[in-house]
């Protein structure tokens, strides 16, 4: 869910400090106008753009939903399946070329032994 639109009040816009404030019915003026034309601007934009971007939010969906669908989930199953087929094969080349190493090099390392001595 995406947060509901802000609505931007004329004191968060034009905000005058505590040491100078205009004239009252310059302030009141200031706050209609902009809350007038605030209104009006977003009617005529929304009149204007609103279908065109609804189309082209409604065809980009689209186009994400299609390559999500069409493209996306199959590649990631294909590679699971083979993965799959690696996850069988692998622990077997394994087992079969490494273990064999390691056992052997564990046994040459088995023979070693250590004599500490303490030097005068």
């Amino acid at each position: 869910r995406s947060p509901p639109p802000r609505q931007v009040e004329f004191e968060d816009a034009v905000a005058e400090p505590d040491g100078a404030h205009s004239f009252p019915a310059v302030w009141s003026v200031s706050r209609k106008a902009f809350t007038v034309s605030g209104y009006w601007s977003y009617r005529l934009l929304t009149a204007l753009f609103g279908v065109p971007m609804a189309i082209l939010w409604g065809f980009l969906y689209a186009c994400v939903s299609f390559g999500q669908i069409w493209a996306a989930v199959p590649c990631v199953r294909c590679f699971l399946l083979e993965l799959e087929c690696l996850a069988i094969t692998f622990p077997v080349c394994i087992r079969g070329i490494c273990d064999p190493f390691f056992h052997a090099v564990g046994g040459l390392l088995l023979s070693i032994r250590l004599a500490l001595r303490k030097e005068p």
